[in-house]
């Protein structure tokens, strides 16, 4: 197994040639206008029958930190709906298999106020 890091938006890659994407709470930082093109990307990279597997916080707000572990940062973190993510995921080719909404987790270094979304997508094979 080989892990290729890289950005949604153009990722360096050819067509067809990965069994899996992992986007791990990092679709919160794409600006909602380019959801769909990174969508895309996922779907061109993907073989048939490969798969997508998203995690990010469910809700309407756009949160700005300039602090994270005693750090200066400048982040904006979009939360995100999960209908409107499987539309998106639609939409650019991926079918939605699984969706598991999960209540805020209140332990732990990163207290969460909301609920947590993760959704699994696949590539169709072509039909023939």
């Amino acid at each position: 197994m080989s892990v290729v890091k890289g950005s949604m938006l153009a990722l360096a890659l050819p067509d067809a040639v990965l069994g899996g994407v992992l986007a791990w709470y990092s679709v919160i930082h794409i600006p909602d206008e380019r959801v769909p093109e990174a969508f895309a990307e996922f779907c061109r990279v993907l073989a048939p029958g490969g798969l997508v597997l998203l995690a990010f916080q469910v809700g309407d707000e756009v949160v700005h930190v300039t602090e994270a572990r005693g750090h200066p940062v400048a982040l904006d973190y979009r939360w995100r709906r999960p209908e409107w993510v499987a539309e998106l995921l639609g939409r650019a080719g991926l079918e939605v298999r699984a969706q598991l909404l999960r209540e805020p987790d209140d332990d732990g270094d990163f207290p969460e106020q909301e609920q947590q979304a993760f959704l699994m997508a696949r590539k169709p094979a072509p039909r023939g």
